[in-house]
């Protein structure tokens, strides 16, 4: 493999990508690469040649959609052509078409139920199941839930997958992946939880990745990680990622699942350095594409992996950045992005 000089890393990481749409002017914040620092707001940086045959450090960083609170759970529907995301705050999934703009898709998306929430109360990751039904993780009613009115005619009414851990309600469920034999990860920390780890409605007292049978079986997979957040499988199905959104510990963890689905043995992927440490976000949520390359959510925007965990490129949005979703072709990124929907073309 070929890798680029010390100079042609700092030249290429200062190329700067601003198409923003009509109706907003982008604004300058300090951002780092780990480098160095400039003051470009939303830009690409090839950070090792093997970027190349993913993205170009020209592709054009567009703003979609704009004006929410938190934007997080992105999912694209391929059978009609339309981006879904969750504004959490707000407690609404919005639709997004190409030609169509945003509108308005479900209310309330995360939260029916009578006691009060506040903070997060949305839904925050979507998926589809097998049978193409969409899949939430619901923060205000603690429970990963599937929508029973079909894509095409949303409707707020859910029924519940799973809820409880060992009699015991779960925080807030964040993030899931469905893997190919219809098993559903997903991890729990306490975001959707008012006052979050001090809350008196948290009932466990810890933080798990789980994994839920088909038939309704609830496995705790790990309860180590403080945050666990962003969680992905590897195309084989093998690996599974998982974020740690600790701002003391900012991790992306892998664990080897044996040929039951458990894990079998775990590993540090990447550890963020101390010059990626900043008020722009933390590792959250993440997508793998067919190659096995992880695109996730971090300080500053989206980070690109090896699978062997180097990291390859960086998008730098300018804001803090929740997730991540690809179209079906994998030639086009949605990342959702503070208030903002983006987009940029892959190779």
């Amino acid at each position: 493999m070929k890798f680029l000089s010390l100079p042609c890393v700092l030249w290429l990481a200062i190329i700067v990508t601003s198409c923003h749409s009509n109706t907003e002017n982008a604004t300058t914040e300090k951002v780092s690469t780990g480098i160095k620092k400039d003051s470009v707001v939303r830009r690409i940086a090839i950070l090792d040649s093997e970027a190349l045959h993913i993205i170009d450090s020209s592709s054009a960083i567009e703003v979609i959609a704009s004006g929410y609170k938190w934007t997080e759970g992105p999912v694209y529907i391929k059978d009609s052509g339309y981006l879904l995301f969750s504004d959490i705050p707000n407690n609404k999934i919005f639709k997004w078409k190409e030609g169509g703009g945003a509108s308005l898709y479900l209310t309330p998306s995360g939260h029916t139920f009578p006691e009060k929430k506040e903070v997060e109360p949305g839904s925050n990751g979507l998926l589809l199941d097998a049978k193409g039904n969409l899949v939430l993780c619901q923060h205000g009613d603690r429970r990963v839930a599937r929508m029973e009115a079909p894509l095409n005619n949303p409707k707020p009414e859910f029924i519940t997958l799973t809820d409880r851990y060992k009699g015991k309600r779960l925080n807030s469920p964040n993030d899931a992946v469905f893997h190919p034999n219809g098993d559903l990860y997903f991890t729990d920390p306490p975001y959707g939880l008012d006052k979050r780890m001090a809350d008196t409605a948290k009932e466990l007292d810890f933080q798990g990745v789980y994994r839920l049978k088909p038939n309704g079986r609830l496995d705790l997979l790990t309860k180590e990680l403080k945050f666990p957040n962003g969680i992905a499988l590897s195309p084989d199905a093998k690996v599974l990622y998982v974020s740690n959104s600790d701002s003391t510990n900012m991790t992306w963890n892998q664990y080897v699942l044996d040929d039951k689905g458990l894990i079998k043995s775990e590993s540090l992927f990447y550890h963020a350095k101390e010059y990626d440490r900043t008020d722009l976000g933390n590792p959250d949520g993440m997508k793998v594409n067919k190659q096995g390359y992880l695109f996730a959510a971090g300080p500053q925007g989206i980070w690109i992996f090896s699978p062997s965990g180097k990291v390859l490129a960086r998008i730098y949005t300018g804001a803090k950045t929740a997730n991540c979703a690809f179209s079906p072709d994998e030639k086009t990124l949605f990342i959702t992005a503070s208030t903002q929907v983006l987009k940029v073309k892959l190779k």
